[in-house]
């Protein structure tokens, strides 16, 4: 049952004449008569259990994007209905004209519209969705809640999306110089052409040679069919906050952009999320089936406070890597990682990989450097000067293991790492 504002405002006007006359019988008796007038609009209201529901949800939708969602509403009554139906959803949904009037004969049926903008990635639930009956005299009516629960995947927003056709671009033009450049072991074959003064005499094809009037020679490119393993770290430092998101967020970004980068370049490209037990997982070998797996399965993966296994994620990526690889561990660089196994697990697995370490790095902190204005604010960036070199630190000891380290804000990250990717490529190191 409910009641509407339109009673409130009767049972309100008959204080007046009570007021007047001073007589509180008076407002007992209207008070009574309008009780008596809710008693019977309840009464006559239509059942909500007459009243069906069906909602249709999309299966996903991407970060900052938006949706619809449709509940089809049905009176299985003999009579018409008239009311309201509230399409509830969590508030990270960014449900919005959630609430609809209807009127409806029986057996008829309409569809309902809510628009969705989700605020954050990972399931977004609906609550439920409750369903209002009006009496004839609108004074009141019935309610129920239909416990229509169903779930929006929403995926991460990958904005970093627009820097892969430059970075295409530029692995293009890698291919097409390493191909002319590279001769010999670890690379493959890719086409002859005619014999120039200071070509490589030993890269010449002596049966082609044999069966045309010049000489001819083997151009090679680098081997496509490289391994590329990224770790994404999900213990409690990812759920520090840089910016508006937390730091895992930004690292997700990094590992979509790099993936689709790998996955173009034609690399076996692996994506766990580890912290101490792995939460998700995605590995392919083309492009659209590894890009639509890893957002799906990146989308429900949160921080947890747990500190991170690092000597579980050497173990692990010498359990699935069969030969060398590019390792990328995305995680934070700072003192702790001096206990916690980041630098013995970084020189295992740089004995026999090529490891690259990126971390997301503060810009509030960066920030706190150039601040003097007051005491405090001199307090603060002698912190974050400390800070620094403590990271700094950190980051050469890491290098003197063999590993590269990327530190970057959250909105460079991606690029970044995608430029040392190709850096590494060009280099021959891939």
């Amino acid at each position: 049952m409910y009641v509407r504002g339109l009673t409130v405002v009767l049972v309100a006007l008959g204080a007046v004449p009570a007021a007047i006359s001073q007589q509180r019988n008076i407002a007992w008796l209207w008070l009574f008569g309008v009780l008596l007038l809710v008693g019977l609009d309840v009464w006559l209201a239509p059942s909500p259990l007459r009243i069906g529901a069906k909602r249709r949800v999309p299966a996903s939708v991407r970060l900052t994007e938006s949706t619809t969602a449709s509940l089809d509403i049905l009176n299985l009554g003999k009579r018409r209905a008239r009311g309201q139906v509230r399409d509830a959803w969590q508030p990270s949904a960014g449900a919005s004209e959630t609430r609809h009037d209807f009127s409806l004969a029986p057996g008829e049926a309409i569809p309902l519209t809510t628009r969705l903008k989700p605020t954050r990635r990972g399931d977004r639930k609906s609550v439920g969705v409750t369903v209002r009956t009006a009496g004839p005299l609108r004074l009141a009516g019935r309610q129920r809640t239909l416990p229509l629960v169903d779930t929006l995947r929403v995926l991460p927003e990958f904005a970093s999306r627009r820097h892969l056709p430059s970075r295409l671009a530029r692995l293009r033009e890698i291919d097409g110089r390493t191909a002319v450049h590279l001769k010999g072991a670890g690379s493959e074959f890719d086409s002859l052409r005619e014999y120039v003064i200071g070509d490589d005499v030993r890269s010449i094809d002596w049966r082609a040679t044999a069966r045309r009037a010049d000489v001819v020679i083997k151009t090679y490119r680098p081997e496509r069919d490289r391994r590329v393993l990224i770790v994404l770290d999900t213990s409690r430092l990812s759920a520090a906050r840089v910016g508006e998101t937390p730091r895992l967020d930004a690292s997700i970004e990094a590992t979509l952009l790099l993936t689709a980068l790998a996955s173009k370049a034609g690399d076996r490209v692996q994506v766990t999320a580890f912290d101490r037990e792995e939460q998700a997982r995605a590995a392919a070998t083309t492009g659209t089936g590894l890009m639509t797996r890893l957002a799906t399965a990146l989308a429900t993966v949160e921080p947890r406070l747990v500190e991170p296994d690092w000597p579980a994620v050497a173990r692990l990526a010498r359990e699935r890597l069969s030969q060398r690889a590019l390792v990328v561990l995305l995680t934070t660089v700072e003192v702790s990682a001096i206990d916690s196994g980041l630098l013995e697990a970084t020189a295992a697995l740089a004995h026999r990989h090529q490891v690259v370490v990126a971390s997301v790095a503060d810009p509030e902190v960066e920030g706190l450097l150039y601040e003097r204005g007051s005491v405090d604010a001199v307090y603060g960036a002698a912190a974050a000067a400390r800070s620094g070199i403590e990271v700094d630190a950190v980051s050469a000891r890491l290098r003197s293991l063999g590993a590269d380290v990327i530190t970057a804000l959250p909105d460079d990250l991606a690029p970044v790492l995608a430029d040392r990717y190709l850096a590494l490529k060009a280099a021959g190191k891939l």
